[in-house]
């Protein structure tokens, strides 16, 4: 057997490994129709946390403010600024009554933590079901609380959205993000289904006050500076307890980063949390990105080599369609829709930066939150 022999037969399984993902795991999000849930009138709290956010916070606060939904309070926590923002959060306190302000200073044991100062905003929050966002976050619909609070049951106590990315036109790290944020939500999305939810983005978040603290919050990862969304939801979801919404009504939008240099700073300090995830999200996730890098790794050998070329096309070309029909189902669901046919290219371009991160973040840790 030729090393090419070798070549080809890798191919094959990998090809065969990342069918079986696009079809049987992320097919349950692209074919999914998800069916309206009537409304609840739950009383929740909307949990924002920030830090130096004040000009978001003008920006952005009013969105959620002006939510139609019947009773909710707006819990803001000023996480040791030293900008304006704990003056307009008491602006905006100023005039809208269910608005409620925790000033976290500086501690000792947990500087620059966030998951401290998020703890002290869940503890002064006075409803029972919490709504995460970030300061520069808007809804995209005065319905985010309606939708989102709707998946709560007995059961379900734990809410996953999306949080999608502001669109930049002619910017390709733009198409980037939100290609990778795309991919990242269907994962999650797709996983929560299969009875294996391992992660969820704070930018859109929901869980009840008890699953918080029946985990004893997030004391057993408190001292990984990122982690309050995915890790504390690798940590507490299961089948039984996590829903997923993905009506459009209830999506959110945040502000991009507009350097690559920026946008790199944030994904290091987003990865370097994955490597906490219980062993068998950690084994899914790295068998998905280790079949992508071969993908496109060994196809190009193969191509440049000439090997076999008739049924190597037809391989490529099968998973390339595949994973056309999944994404782009799953991108027209998720309104990115601009994003279908620069896949492949995206694609190539973040297996790269990940496998850049990665490497980074061997060498040296990223920095906290902010």
């Amino acid at each position: 057997m030729t090393y090419l022999d070798l070549v080809y037969y890798a191919f094959f399984v990998v090809v065969c490994i990342q069918v079986i993902f696009y079809v049987f795991f992320f097919g349950r999000f692209a074919f999914l129709k998800q069916k309206s849930k009537p409304p609840k009138s739950l009383a929740i709290s909307v949990i924002v946390c920030a830090k130096n956010e004040a000009r978001n916070l003008e920006t952005f606060l009013p969105s959620i403010l002006s939510q139609d939904y019947p009773n909710f309070e707006v819990v803001l926590i000023n996480d040791a600024s030293h900008d304006d923002t704990l003056d307009v959060m008491e602006h905006f306190a100023s005039i809208h009554d269910n608005i409620k302000i925790v000033n976290v200073k500086n501690n000792e044991a947990f500087w620059g933590n966030k998951k401290y100062a998020l703890t002290l905003g869940i503890k002064a929050s006075k409803n029972d079901f919490l709504l995460f966002t970030d300061a520069d976050c808007k809804p995209v619909s005065s319905n985010w609380i309606k939708k989102m609070s709707a998946h709560f049951s007995n059961k379900k106590t734990i809410v996953l959205g999306y949080g999608s990315y502001a669109k930049i036109k002619n910017s390709l790290l733009n198409k980037l993000i939100r290609f990778e944020t795309v991919l990242t939500a269907i994962q999650y999305f797709s996983f929560a289904k299969a009875g294996i939810p391992y992660m969820g983005v704070g930018r859109n978040l929901a869980y009840s006050k008890a699953t918080f603290f029946n985990a004893n919050g997030f004391i057993n990862h408190i001292k990984v500076r990122s982690g309050d969304d995915d890790l504390f939801i690798n940590q507490v979801a299961s089948s039984r307890n996590t829903a997923i919404c993905i009506d459009t009504d209830s999506f959110t939008e945040s502000i991009p980063k507009k350097t690559f240099k920026s946008w790199l700073r944030q994904k290091r300090r987003h990865i370097s949390t994955a490597k906490h995830y219980k062993l068998k999200h950690k084994l899914l996730l790295g068998l998905f990105y280790c079949s992508q890098l071969l993908f496109w790794g060994l196809a190009i050998v193969l191509f440049l080599t000439n090997y076999n070329w008739p049924i190597i096309c037809t391989l490529f070309a099968l998973r390339l369609c595949i994973q056309f029909i999944v994404i782009g189902i799953s991108s027209n669901k998720l309104e990115e829709k601009d994003l279908i046919f620069l896949i492949p290219f995206l694609e190539i371009f973040l297996i790269i930066t990940q496998l850049t991160i990665f490497i980074n973040n061997l060498i040296s840790k990223p920095n906290h939150w902010k």
